[in-house]
C-alpha cells in the first residue's frame, strides 16, 4: 500500500502556481494545486481524461467549458473529457486544489 501526506505537497511560489503530484498510475493521475494572490492555472484539457477538482483550502474561480462558478472549501466539480478547465486563486488567503484525472491526461498548456 501506497500512502503520502497531501500536506506535504503544499507549497506555494511567488512567481506562480505550484503544482506537485500526489499519485500516477497507468490508469488515475492526481495533482495538488497551489495557489496564492491572484494566481491561476489554465486552460488545461484532455479529449479522453475526465477528471475531478476539490478544494481543499480557500476559495477558488473555475470555468468549465462556458460555466463559470466560484468555490469553496470541500466543493467538488466534474470536468467531462473534452472541456477545457481554468481555476484562479479567488480571495487574499491561498488556496489548495486536488486534481484526479481518469486516464492520466495529455494536459494542454503545460510544460
Amino acid at each position: 500500500m501506497e500512502t503520502r501526506d497531501v500536506r506535504d505537497l503544499v507549497h506555494f511560489d511567488e512567481e506562480g502556481p505550484r503544482h506537485e503530484t500526489l499519485f500516477e498510475t497507468e490508469q488515475l493521475f492526481s495533482r495538488v494545486i497551489c495557489l496564492q494572490g491572484s494566481q491561476g492555472l489554465g486552460p488545461l484539457g484532455d479529449p479522453r481524461a475526465d477528471a475531478v477538482c476539490l478544494i481543499l483550502a480557500g476559495e477558488v474561480s473555475m470555468q468549465v467549458g462556458k460555466g463559470r462558478g466560484r468555490m469553496k472549501q470541500w466543493e467538488s466539480v466534474l470536468v467531462p473529457a473534452g472541456s477545457d478547465l481554468t481555476l484562479r486563486n479567488a480571495s487574499d488567503e491561498p488556496a489548495v486544489v486536488l486534481l484526479v484525472t481518469a486516464p492520466p491526461p495529455e494536459l494542454e498548456g503545460e510544460a
